[in-house]
This record gives structure tokens, C-alpha cells and sequence, in this order.
């Protein structure tokens, strides 16, 4: 017999929602019409007495409250012809969320697309300086950055400043756009698990970083560290311990500490690690957007100019050829 874990369970579920809507609508129905048909004698009480002086008497519903119940019903019954409700079945209308939302975000798209789409065609330079865009940028971050990155961009412990200057995967318009597009994926492998380095040793290490930027360092503990940085870190972090920007891997002597410079900060991350990601954006905001929101950061403050185009020679003129007139 075969048998779709999947497709059975959705159906169960689907059924399970039809009965209990079902029942729930008839169920109200009959109980209201039995209230109608039942007999009721003045003054009848029901026999429950509360405070020895309060007695429950066994008189009918008001008609007009009754009514309300009944129009209550007949409305279920027209919602759930019309509209979904009775599990997968989507009503007459044949409406859905879904098909709100599409049909909203389709409207909107028209009427806010062409104020972004204006932007596109320039370069990120241009749209950050110019006051619109920026005021339109600076709206985009607030919604969908400043979470993350704050509402000023300053950052905050492991989310980084964005107007510090200080760019793990580069900060030209081309970088940031990469970035806010595809997202990215940080990651230091732990090593304070054997057979990389015990206790002491992350120790040892982390104050020979702490004396790169200037920090307060033990100088026994920063001469051993300086022997097992090239061994242990360098492969990320460069022999000059100014990491690889390509990559990802952060510069330690730029007194910048995305998790905090505190001794035992500086530990937990050597000794356990650390993962962390920027989400996509790319997809979801589209290119109009992206770029307005790339114009903003860059121009923050911290942001990298391009390199200039490298100038091509002029070619040699042919051996025999006229020389060129000024």
C-alpha cells in the first residue's frame, strides 16, 4: 500500500479543521433552536442558590439577543461559502493571503518603484550625495539594519560600526553592495581544544594580540604568544596579524574588537569560536533598493572610493610611422 507521510497528514489536518467548523456552526444552530422550542414556566427556578439568597430562574433568552445569535450563524454559513474556513477550501472568492499580499506589494511596486528606480542608473557616489536618495536611504536602514547595526550604525557587541572605516570584506560601493546583496558568513574556528592549544596557551596568544593594539598584556605571556601566533592564527590572520580583507578574516592590530577587547572576551573567542552572518538582502529588497540602502552606508562616513581605472598605455606607433604633431 503506499503511503505519503506528507500528503496524509496534510489531509488529516484538513479534515480535523472542516469537523470542528462544522460542528461548531451546526452545533451553535441546534442548541439556539432548542432554547426557542423549550417550555418555560414563570417564576421556574433551576435550583442553584448562591449566598442563600440568590436563586438562577429558568426564563428564555430575550428574543433580540436570540435574533443576534441566529444572524451570527447564518453569517458563518455565508463566510465559509464566500471566503476560506472549511480547511483547504478557498470559497467562492477564491481568496487568499497570498494573493492579498502579491496583490498589495504588486501595487505598491508600481507606485513607489519608479521613485527607487530613479537612483539606478547612478553611480553610488552621486546617489549618496544627493539629499533625496539619502533621505530615502536612511529610511530603508532604519527598517530593515538598525536592529542589527543600531540606529545611528554605530554597531553594537558583534554586530559591526558601519562609519568606523573598518571593513572585514572591503568597504568600496562595489563591497558593501556585495555584501547587503548575497550577504555574508563569519567564522573563527575554536582553538583551544587540543591538539591545537590548552589554556595557557590561548592565553598566551591572546596577550600577544592584546599587545598588537595597545592593550594591557603580560609580557612573559606576549614573547610565548609571539611563538605560537604563526603557527596557530597567522593562516587566517596574516604573519602581520592584519588579516585578509578578501576573506574575511579581521586586522587584530587596529584596536577594532567586534565581540570586545575585555581579556576574557578575547579568551571565549579564541577558546570557542565565533559564527556569525548578515543575512541576504539582495532577493528580497531588490536592485533599487539595495542600491539606495549601498549609497547610504557608504556614505556614513567609513566608506572606501573606488580604485581609480588604471590608464592604458597608448600603443607604440608603428616602426616607419610619422611621428604624432603637436
Amino acid at each position: 500500500m503506499d503511503f505519503n507521510f506528507t500528503s496524509d497528514l496534510v489531509g488529516f489536518w484538513n479534515l480535523y479543521v472542516v469537523v470542528i467548523v462544522a460542528v461548531s456552526v451546526v452545533g451553535c444552530a441546534v442548541f439556539l433552536w432548542t432554547q426557542s422550542s423549550a417550555t418555560h414556566k414563570p417564576g421556574e427556578v433551576t435550583g442553584h442558590v448562591w449566598d442563600e439568597t440568590l436563586e438562577e430562574y429558568s426564563n428564555p433568552l430575550p428574543n433580540w439577543w436570540r435574533w443576534m445569535f441566529y444572524i451570527t450563524v447564518v453569517f458563518a454559513i455565508v463566510y465559509l461559502a464566500l471566503y476560506p474556513g472549511l480547511g483547504s477550501n478557498t470559497g467562492s472568492f477564491g481568496w487568499t493571503m497570498r494573493g492579498q499580499y502579491d496583490a498589495e506589494v504588486k501595487a505598491a511596486e508600481q507606485t513607489y518603484g519608479p521613485k527607487f528606480n530613479q537612483f539606478l542608473k547612478q553611480d553610488v557616489m552621486t546617489v549618496a550625495a544627493n539629499p533625496e536618495a539619502k533621505e530615502m536611504g536612511a529610511r530603508l536602514f532604519q527598517t530593515y539594519c538598525a536592529q542589527c547595526h543600531g540606529g545611528d550604525a554605530g554597531g553594537q557587541p558583534s554586530f559591526p560600526n558601519l562609519k568606523d572605516g573598518d571593513w572585514l570584506w572591503g568597504g568600496t560601493p562595489d563591497k558593501i553592495k556585495e555584501t547587503i546583496t548575497a550577504g555574508r558568513m563569519g567564522i573563527m574556528t575554536p582553538k583551544g581544544v587540543k591538539p591545537d592549544m590548552d589554556a595557557e596557551q590561548v592565553r598566551d596568544v591572546v596577550h600577544y594580540v592584546r599587545s598588537l593594539s595597545g592593550l594591557s598584556a603580560d609580557s612573559a605571556r606576549v614573547q610565548r604568544g609571539a611563538e605560537l601566533f604563526p603557527v596557530a592564527c597567522a593562516a587566517c590572520h596574516g604573519p602581520d596579524a592584519k588579516g585578509m580583507q578578501a576573506a574575511g578574516y579581521p586586522n587584530l592590530t587596529d584596536k577594532v574588537w567586534l565581540y570586545g577587547s575585555r581579556e576574557e572576551t578575547m579568551i571565549e573567542t579564541v577558546t570557542k569560536g565565533r559564527q556569525n552572518q548578515m543575512p541576504a538582502f539582495g532577493e528580497f529588497l531588490g536592485p533599487a533598493k539595495v542600491h539606495l540602502l549601498t549609497a547610504y552606508v557608504w556614505g556614513l562616513g567609513g566608506g572606501e572610493k573606488p580604485a581609480a581605472p588604471v590608464a592604458e598605455a597608448p600603443a607604440a606607433p608603428a616602426e616607419g610611422a610619422p611621428a604624432e604633431q603637436k
